[in-house]
């Protein structure tokens, strides 16, 4: 996969510390306006997203048997829970009678699923296992095993992450070359859904690049990190920005062999194409960002504990005060910068927006949507 080692990215860091330099890509992109207004490229984005893995929730959102969570994703109603035999699975969340969803929106624990309207049953593997008054009498002719609940195309789970494809895939999406995002030890401790007014994408691109760190977050980031410093990686279709803390400083006098990230860095994972992970000082966070209309999109966050250090045990006080502190500042801050270009982009003052060379993830991630919409056609 070749994403750099703590040592090498401690070394790079350094490098830009001292040489007053950042990553830099190697070409400009120019995004089309009309890519985050027009109905027919959001409708085509919406089948991108039903037709590649995308997370849907942390493993540990559903840890044992009976743990389901139901929500939209890409405009499709959902649910995945936790089989006896320890699978996650997705389904649709419609009866097969009327249509009726069989389980709200949120999340639980449930030994099976049923339909309030009519009261049809379904088992945690989508079974049907009851119609009342039986199905040869009210329903002649309807097989059992036929109408269980619709299935998605596939759920995967990789690096503590549940991964659902919709339907039909036209690609292997982020998994092509996935790291380790959350490991065992790692608890959710808090799911928090928002609504914005502003384009997926918009919003994406806000957690995408570090040039905007002292002028957006001059009060909330800037004065722990650095102006316009980070290490970006690419790989796969996804990327990798580092953002260092002023405190890394501390570990110039460290043998190089002991010197280590945690702590020291704010690690984000973009994973193709509506997702990314924030490894934070003491906490992290997965955000899944849902579309909803052209203009609007459902924040899906979940708050994890960190990962273990050795020597050090886990203050959930303290994880708790990291997490208001990114939720109530810099989190309000992306927001608030993607509704203003969401207000203004169709003003007509730009044909496209510029993405510079400091910016280079959001480039990569643009590519590689395009080329999926392209896919769709073939």
């Amino acid at each position: 996969m070749g994403l750099l080692n703590d040592q090498d990215l401690i070394d790079r860091i350094f490098e830009h510390i001292d040489g007053k330099s950042t990553d830099a890509g190697g070409e400009v992109w120019r995004e089309p306006v009309e890519n985050y207004v027009s109905e027919e490229r959001f409708a085509a984005e919406i089948q991108v997203l039903r037709r590649v893995p995308v997370p849907f929730c942390p493993s540990d959102a559903i840890p044992n048997a009976g743990d389901y969570v139901a929500r939209n994703a890409a405009m499709t109603p959902l649910i995945v829970v936790r089989g006896d035999d320890g699978v996650a699975r997705g389904f649709r969340n419609a009866c097969r009678h009327r249509g009726m969803p069989v389980a709200e929106n949120g999340g639980g624990c449930a030994r099976a699923f049923q339909c309030r309207y009519h009261n049809w049953t379904y088992g945690l593997d989508g079974a049907l296992k009851h119609i009342p008054g039986g199905a040869a009498e009210g329903f002649p002719g309807l097989d059992p095993a036929e109408h269980g609940l619709t299935p998605v195309h596939q759920v995967q789970e990789h690096g503590g992450v549940v991964f659902i494809t919709q339907d039909e895939p036209i690609s292997d999406g982020a998994l092509s070359e996935l790291p380790e995002l959350f490991t065992p030890e790692q608890k959710l401790f808090n799911n928090l859904e928002f609504l914005d007014q502003a384009n997926w994408k918009l919003i994406g691109e806000t957690s995408m690049e570090g040039y905007h760190i002292k002028a957006l977050h001059n009060k909330s980031f800037f004065p722990y990190g650095f102006d316009n410093l980070n290490v970006v990686e690419t790989y796969g279709r996804n990327s990798r920005i580092v953002f260092p803390f002023r405190r890394i400083e501390k570990l110039r006098d460290k043998p190089r062999e002991e010197r280590r990230l945690q702590g020291m860095v704010t690690d984000v994972y973009q994973l193709f194409p509506n997702t990314h992970v924030s490894v934070l000082t003491d906490h992290s966070i997965l955000i899944i960002l849902d579309p909803v209309s052209v203009n609007e999109t459902r924040w899906v966050v979940y708050q994890m504990s960190p990962k273990a250090v050795p020597g050090r045990e886990i203050d959930m006080e303290r994880v708790k005060r990291d997490a208001n502190f990114v939720q109530d500042t810099g989190l309000i801050e992306d927001r608030e910068a993607a509704k203003g270009i969401n207000d203004h982009i169709a003003s007509g003052a730009n044909t496209h927006l510029t993405f510079g060379r400091f910016e280079q993830a959001i480039g990569h991630f643009h590519r590689h949507l395009t080329a999926h919409v392209e896919m769709l056609e073939q």
